[in-house]
């Protein structure tokens, strides 16, 4: 890890981006004891509520766009690009930033038009964001760039924002989040969250390096291999280290890196009987509603380690909320 100089230009670069304001921060954090109590757990259980972020039906991906449509607005952009599934949280995320900023919207959403649209895609729709449909996820990037030459050549000025806005800049939201939790009160032993186009992990390791360093955090995989996210994760993290000046590793993030997808279970929002039952003991014990895409299966990853006593010698273990529309 660098200098202590270092650390700290690299905090007082992170803390100085302009942000839109979009919500309002910081995002609740709430102890679950009775849930605590449910599954079995000695350590303090915390949730970091990025799902009740006040604005756009929230989630960690408003927290993102926060520091992303900051950046497009000082590019001049009149209208945002983005893709995702067809019931993304993050396109519902883009959709409502652009309505609340006066742009246009496009939104790329693999999979088929819905004959009714509901949960995410009725937001979407809502919010005045123009949906065009690829049959596959590779379709959708070259799309999104059909659709940026279509407007510059009518002499609009997009601003493309890939999947999830998992860059560098959206995933340095995520980091400055960190911050706002130690300020809030709390450096947990282990952050357990739902992972899936890795900024989000990114983000939470970078910040728990800068702010919580005895952090450990466990990303559980929504839909791909820990290989393959682990190895997005630190792409972005190369990427952010770039802009807060520091050299390659400086932050010693790489044995950091710990991704679990054992509960993917049969892919992209298909439930299993583990995320089931961690939605119901969530929701029953403290009205705190999951989704299957994402934040569901990583509740059961947290229910599962603590079951297999992985936290026996934890003071305090976070479920940062990412979010997410329940009723599809």
């Amino acid at each position: 890890m660098g200098n202590v100089t270092d650390l700290q230009r690299a905090r007082d670069r992170l803390e100085s981006l302009p942000a839109a304001q979009l919500g309002h921060f910081p995002s609740p954090l709430d102890e679950l004891k009775r849930l605590r109590n449910a599954i079995g757990l000695e350590a303090r259980l915390m949730a970091k509520r990025d799902d009740a972020i006040p604005f756009g039906f929230g989630g960690n991906k408003v927290r993102k766009l926060t520091l992303v449509a900051a950046q497009a607005i000082d590019t001049g952009a009149d209208s945002l690009i983005t893709c995702g599934g067809v019931q993304s949280n993050h396109c519902r995320a883009t959709a409502a930033t652009a309505a609340a900023m006066g742009l246009e919207c496009h939104i790329v959403a693999n999979g088929t038009k819905p004959d009714r649209p509901t949960g995410n895609a009725l937001l979407v729709s809502l919010y005045g964001a123009h949906v065009a449909y690829a049959s596959s996820r590779p379709e959708r990037a070259p799309m999104m760039g059909q659709i940026a030459n279509d407007l510059r050549s009518r002499g609009r000025n997009p601003f493309v924002i890939p999947l999830g806005a998992s860059t560098p800049l959206g995933a340095m939201a995520i980091a400055r989040g960190i911050k706002e939790v130690v300020d809030q009160g709390l450096e947990p032993d282990v952050i357990v969250h739902a992972s899936s186009s890795g900024g989000t992990q990114a983000g939470l390791i970078v910040g728990c390096a800068l702010y919580s360093p005895k952090t450990r955090v466990i990303g559980v995989s929504a839909d791909d291999s820990a290989a393959d996210i682990r190895q997005t994760v630190l792409t972005i993290v190369a990427g952010i280290e770039n802009l807060l000046g520091v050299g390659p590793g400086a932050l010693g993030v790489v044995d950091r890196c710990e991704v679990d997808d054992s509960m993917v279970g049969e892919g992209y929002g298909i439930p299993t009987p583990a995320s089931r039952e961690a939605q119901d003991l969530a929701a029953r014990y403290e009205a705190i509603v999951t989704d299957h895409w994402y934040s569901a299966k990583a509740m059961a990853g947290l229910i599962a380690r603590t079951r297999r006593k992985e936290f026996a010698s934890a003071q305090a273990v976070l479920f940062w909320h990412t979010g997410g529309q329940v009723f599809v």
